[in-house]
């Protein structure tokens, strides 16, 4: 990636993407396009579209999604999974169809079965039950990894996932009802 390749950071203002930013941009990399969920809501597929025409961006970094804890998790099943599958499917779809270089598409850890063997290994995935209280949001983002995978696959494209663990820091949501707990 050339510093002055134009670039969208999804998600910018969360823990991960802006953990993204501050990286790229202690790397002298400098032409970003970022918008906040209220100027372009990444659930709206004509918005994604217009978006992606205008600016074309050559590469994406695909942090946005609904994230929260164990309760969140728990009680809002249906909407980690219909926001995050729909983020996904707008964005990759129109990267796509826009001619996007390459994204690196944030996947979870949660992914992996419950009772998956340690240390933990990457043909793990799908091998077993997911946590329960987490199920609908790593249904999500298993989808959002294997939409990468077929698009590569099918189209030739340079779409890739990774999994992040144990995140914390800067930008973390800290309420008391949604928020993850730090491992001890």
């Amino acid at each position: 990636m050339d510093k002055s390749s134009k670039t969208y950071v999804a998600g910018h203002t969360g823990l991960v993407g802006s953990a993204i930013l501050r990286r790229l941009q202690s790397q002298g990399y400098s032409n970003f396009i970022l918008r906040t969920h209220q100027e372009l809501d990444l659930e709206i597929q004509k918005d994604v579209e217009d978006f992606f025409r205008r600016e074309r961006p050559e590469y994406v970094f695909l942090a946005a999604a609904k994230v929260g804890g164990i309760y969140a998790n728990s009680t809002y099943l249906a909407d980690f999974i219909y926001n995050n599958l729909i983020i996904e499917a707008n964005v990759i779809k129109t990267a796509h169809k826009y001619g996007v270089k390459k994204i690196l598409f944030l996947g979870s850890f949660c992914i992996y079965p419950r009772l998956a063997p340690q240390p933990m290994k990457e043909e793990y995935l799908l091998s077993g039950p997911l946590e329960p209280t987490n199920e609908a949001y790593a249904i999500a983002k298993i989808a959002g990894i294997k939409m990468c995978q077929a698009y590569n696959k099918q189209y030739g494209t340079n779409f890739i996932s990774v999994r992040p663990t144990n995140l914390y820091g800067p930008n973390d949501n800290y309420d008391p009802m949604n928020s993850h707990v730090i491992p001890v």
